[in-house]
């Protein structure tokens, strides 16, 4: 027999906190529903024997004078390879410390090492998994909270678990895809760009004292490029700190709640980029929306933590929106069409999903389709950049070489001439 400490809400609405001994989990909620109490939370727990203060006592524990510190934050990677393994075992029917113990003594030093110790230090000290979860909000996000505290609700993290880590890793498969596709494109601008300012500061300046020593006139697009060409040189130092000043404003301007909604709703009108960015926004909307609904989580609730995962103000605005036109009794489809974020196809699929019931599966398969187009997007998007860099590369070094033989030709026909 197992024993399970569980939380929930009698009759007269005042908070329990017992343990109950059952098999099963299953078993152990039939039990708390037949004492009318209705249930909020529930774990296995050790009794603490002889056999298990053996195993604590061989369990390594921090040294004392022992100094953890830890900066940054988890890498996506790691904290899904956790969620993997931590699904696996609960899946093999380890207790929740248990597993958490094997996981934490196979880690690496680091922030996720120390995270996992203090989740099992509260789990010790009477709390939940999602709520031990919830104190380490650098590692653990407002999404992977509210899916674990599903899964304990329901009595059924192991599957819950696992449907958290399958959704991380389509997630991270298509950040990976996207930026695999870019590299290419990105090393060959970069490439350019060097070339070109190469070009301006040292070859430039050269050009520049012939013609002055040789007092020539000079066309409107040498002296142009000759000005540019000295501006770069005296001020070098001030090119990085172009892009930078860039990032920080971009930065500065998310803070403000209109100017963000104005950049995002900005980013899918882009030419090229605004397709991929509007698409992998849906099939994120769609995919967090899909597994949350699928784990148990309430609409309302489930939508108020997309809103927070989107990462984009406009898709935002669209979830806050749907979130209050179902509080008034309204159904999703009607507002995301208001939108205009999501093509009518995606709005059918989910209207059809809302009257069959079957809304999680109608946003997975909307998600796995959106998948597809972002791969194909990506692809359109590569083939089509690589010939405008080629182009824009060759007509810059074509109006460098123009602007710069002009003034040579002059001289040659001068020379020509005497």
């Amino acid at each position: 027999m197992s024993v399970f400490q569980y939380n929930a809400v009698d009759n007269k609405g005042q908070s329990v906190k017992n343990r109950i001994e059952a098999s099963t989990s299953d078993e152990a909620i039939t039990k708390i529903r037949g004492l009318g109490h209705f249930l909020t939370s529930m774990k296995e727990i050790n009794v603490r024997k002889k056999s298990d203060e053996t195993s604590a006592a061989n369990t390594p524990r921090k040294k004392r004078g022992e100094i953890s510190i830890s900066f940054g934050r988890v890498k996506s990677k790691e904290l899904t390879i956790f969620t993997r393994q931590l699904a696996t075992l609960q899946d093999a029917g380890l207790p929740i410390i248990r597993g958490l113990m094997i996981l934490a003594s196979q880690m690496k030093k680091g922030l996720l090492k120390k995270t996992t110790r203090k989740v099992i230090e509260d789990i010790e000290g009477g709390s939940t998994l999602s709520g031990a979860f919830a104190k380490n909000p650098r590692v653990f996000d407002k999404l992977y909270i509210n899916i674990v505290r599903a899964g304990e609700t329901s009595g059924s993290l192991d599957v819950i678990l696992q449907r958290l880590a399958d959704f991380r890793e389509k997630i991270e498969r298509l950040v990976r895809k996207i930026i695999s596709a870019m590299i290419y494109p990105t090393v060959v601008a970069v490439v350019a760009v060097s070339i070109v300012i190469g070009l301006m500061i040292f070859i430039i300046p050269n050009f520049a004292k012939i013609f002055e020593e040789m007092n020539l006139e000079l066309p409107a697009p040498t002296k142009m490029l000759i000005t540019m060409s000295m501006f770069l040189k005296t001020q070098w130092i001030f090119i990085p700190s172009i892009p930078f000043g860039v990032f920080v404003l971009y930065k500065l301007a998310g803070k403000i709640k209109t100017l963000r909604l104005l950049i995002d709703k900005t980013k899918f009108k882009l030419p090229i980029f605004g397709n991929i960015i509007n698409k992998s926004t849906v099939s994120r909307f769609t995919r967090t929306l899909a597994t949350l609904t699928s784990s148990g989580v309430p609409i309302l609730d489930a939508l108020n933590t997309v809103k927070d995962a989107t990462g984009n103000a406009a898709m935002a605005q669209a979830i806050h929106n749907i979130h209050n036109s179902i509080r008034s009794g309204e159904n999703i489809a009607k507002p995301l069409r208001a939108s205009k974020i999501c093509n009518e196809m995606v709005v059918n699929m989910v209207e059809v999903g809302e009257e069959t019931g079957e809304l999680d599966k109608m946003l997975s398969k909307v998600a796995d389709n959106y998948d597809d187009e972002v791969d194909r997007a990506v692809e359109a998007m590569v083939s089509l950049i690589e010939p405008i860099m080629i182009v824009f590369l060759g007509g810059t070094v074509g109006f460098i070489v123009i602007a710069m033989f002009v003034p040579l030709i002059k001289i040659m026909q001068g020379l020509g001439a005497n």
